[in-house]
């Protein structure tokens, strides 16, 4: 039995949510206001036809829009959408009790994204396709556009077949090519390849390094374990070029990375010493060591030995202190941060609780929080503020675009 709904808002993944008596309805692919119609199962609706559109409706750029899972929201005009994402992180703070102005969220172009993680799989033909995932599902959606990404990821997507059909070798694998453009090409990581009855041949190794060198690519990695390296692949991190570990951390979008940095080397101009802490590769350390000694520290020991070797490279810059620690289960103490007036943190999507923690102890008088989860963000935000600090500012940063993923950056003083 089909039932006829109309959708009050889009939740926190992207979907239309319609309001009934039995509860909330998921509906894919609907905006505010419209009517729709489907088939009720397990809170979600099926089979979705659209019977009276939003005007904030446009139409979608992507061929595989509806069937691929990355690009939910393609179908929304950009200003709505752009203030959805800003009411979604004024939503995960105001569940901590956190009210404050968010500022307007900052987009990115379409064909800007750098990394990609692109699926492969054998077609019914045994072909090697390359493509994404569907939604809610396992199966792979075949491409060969992609509007988000750098049109040059998408003009090597054949070359990028030919290098992902060795890492098929055993029928449970099931890889995911990990695609960065560089400064010097392609680097590409490999992972999800089936190990356990020996992993890859040296057949199969050998294949893949061949088509690496047919398609010209920089580097290709399997699981972060260099198999051919043509030219090292490195990208600018502010006034250093830094060589990119295989398998390691970046930003997928410059234009993000810069909005981001821009943010916080105004945040801490006038500091004398800064701490960088989930550093990576040095994205932040590097241009805040234009305004003052930094230290600098992540777990990845790899990202720490290529920001010690970026520093060959960076002009007019202040001492950098690099050193690899985990900072989840060895957080920075007060003693630790002797020093720094102004930090700034980067951590992963589960947040910094137990660095978080630490911070109410040091001498800093103001933190740039950048956060790829607005939930675990708002969590942290409210440990700062019952210690004394002041949330200034937060800035959405549409990172993936016409996805339901937003990040951000925040200030705080006290």
């Amino acid at each position: 039995m089909t039932d006829t709904l109309t959708i009050a808002r889009v939740g926190g993944q992207g979907d239309g949510i319609a309001e009934t008596p039995a509860g909330p309805v998921f509906a894919p692919l609907t905006l505010p206001g419209e009517t729709v119609r489907g088939v009720v199962r397990d809170g979600r609706l099926e089979d979705v036809e659209v019977l009276t559109p939003s005007p904030q409706r446009i139409a979608p750029v992507s061929p595989n829009y509806g069937d691929c899972g990355g690009c939910s929201l393609q179908h929304w005009a950009s200003e709505p959408y752009l203030e959805w994402k800003r009411e979604q992180v004024r939503f995960a703070l105001a569940r901590h009790g956190i009210e404050i102005e968010v500022e307007p969220t900052v987009a990115s172009p379409p064909a800007s994204r750098r990394r990609l993680g692109l699926h492969a799989r054998r077609g019914p033909d045994g072909r090697t396709l390359l493509g994404f995932k569907a939604r809610k599902s396992w199966r792979l959606v075949p491409v060969t556009a992609c509007p988000v990404a750098d049109p040059r990821l998408v003009a090597a997507f054949p070359a990028l077949a030919k290098i992902a059909e060795p890492f098929l070798e055993h029928p449970k694998s099931a890889p995911t090519l990990h695609v960065t453009w560089t400064l010097d090409g392609l680097d590409v990581d490999v992972t999800g390849v089936e190990r356990r009855s020996g992993g890859l041949s040296r057949d199969a190794q050998m294949r893949a390094i061949q088509a690496a060198a047919g398609a010209d690519v920089a580097r290709l990695s399997l699981a972060g374990e260099t198999l051919v390296m043509a030219r090292q692949p490195r990208v600018a991190f502010g006034p250093a070029i830094v060589p990119l570990p295989a398998g390691g951390f970046l930003q997928a979008v410059p234009q993000a990375e810069l909005a981001m940095v821009e943010r916080a080397v105004t945040a801490v101009k006038g500091a004398r010493k800064i701490a960088d802490l989930f550093c990576g590769a040095g994205a932040f350390t590097f241009p805040l060591a234009t305004v003052a000694p930094v230290l600098a520290a992540d777990a990845s020991a790899p990202g720490i030995e290529a920001l010690k070797a970026g520093l060959k490279t960076a002009k007019g810059i202040k001492t950098i202190e690099a050193q690899a620690r985990d900072l989840f289960r060895r957080p920075l103490a007060p003693y630790d941060l002797r020093g720094c007036d102004a930090i700034v943190m980067d951590p992963p999507r589960a947040g910094a609780i137990e660095q978080t923690e630490q911070l109410k102890g040091t001498k800093a008088d103001r933190i740039v929080y950048v956060s790829c989860n607005p939930t675990t963000f708002a969590r942290d935000a409210r440990v700062l503020i019952d210690a004394g600090f002041r949330l200034e500012t937060v800035t959405p940063i549409d990172q993936f675009l016409w996805s339901a993923h937003v990040e951000l950056v925040s200030v705080f003083r006290r």
